[in-house]
């Protein structure tokens, strides 16, 4: 059973997508992050982006990610190739493969075993690179099937999230409610709807906000007016932190 969390000011910030595809996005999302959070920015890591853009061990991207680690960003495992090859039996996954992702969601439909495959050679890359432990693991668009969620857990992940929380795989335990500010510029209409929503919930009473950025979001000027705005607004009364920090108790 999940303990009552008690109740934090703070913001996390995060950076999906990171891989050598976006290396150049990457950069420019730091810099309008930091500002804001300094060096308080979790980097969602894709190993191998849609299979075609690989992290490789003692590469120019790999020395990156260990620079900026050591400077004090956590490192999170964002799927392992972020692309969504399952056959879904289940309608509902069906419609949430459909609607909340562009052929993404690539943990929502994998067997225990696949995924755990895919976990544990995910974060041992990211560990072999940055030299330290990763933070956790983020499902791409934050879905996750049931055998995913369990996968979680075998694999000992310290941390996970999805779309209204933050967990720990292992203990069971809630770390933080709330849904997470996102943004989406697949279509007019989820551009507006994502500002919208922005607006929002950067002044709700959360006492943990979660702002994620993709690389997309720099297509957008409306999108990174928004962003901009969310950062001003959350950090005014909370304090930029890390995920880890969630664990402490």
């Amino acid at each position: 059973m999940s303990r009552r969390v008690p109740v934090r000011r703070l913001v996390l910030a995060s950076i999906h997508d990171v891989s050598p595809r976006f290396e150049s996005e990457v950069d420019q999302l730091m810099d309008v992050l930091h500002p804001h959070v300094g060096q308080r920015i979790a980097m969602l890591v894709v190993p191998n982006h849609w299979g075609d853009s690989p992290i490789v061990p003692g590469s120019a991207f790999a020395a990156r990610l260990r620079a900026w680690a050591n400077a004090g960003v956590e490192m999170f495992l964002h799927g392992y190739f972020h692309r969504d090859d399952a056959r879904h039996v289940r309608p509902s996954n069906r419609l949430r493969a459909r609607l909340m992702t562009a052929g993404e969601g690539e943990f929502l439909g994998l067997s225990r075993d696949e995924a755990q495959a895919r976990i544990r050679g995910g974060l041992a890359l990211i560990e072999d690179v940055t030299g330290r432990r990763a933070a956790g693991f983020v499902a791409p668009a934050w879905l996750y099937g049931p055998a995913s969620l369990e996968a979680l857990a075998d694999c000992g992940v310290p941390i996970a999230e999805d779309h209204w929380r933050v967990w720990s795989p292992g203990a069971g335990e809630t770390l933080a409610r709330g849904p997470v500010i996102t943004w989406a510029g697949r279509s007019s209409a989820r551009l507006v709807l994502s500002v919208a929503a922005a607006a929002v919930l950067r002044n709700s009473p959360m006492g943990v906000i979660r702002i994620g950025v993709h690389p997309p979001d720099l297509r957008h000027p409306p999108l990174m007016r928004s962003i901009s705005a969310a950062l001003h607004s959350a950090t005014r009364t909370r304090r930029p932190a890390a995920y880890t920090e969630l664990l402490g108790g």
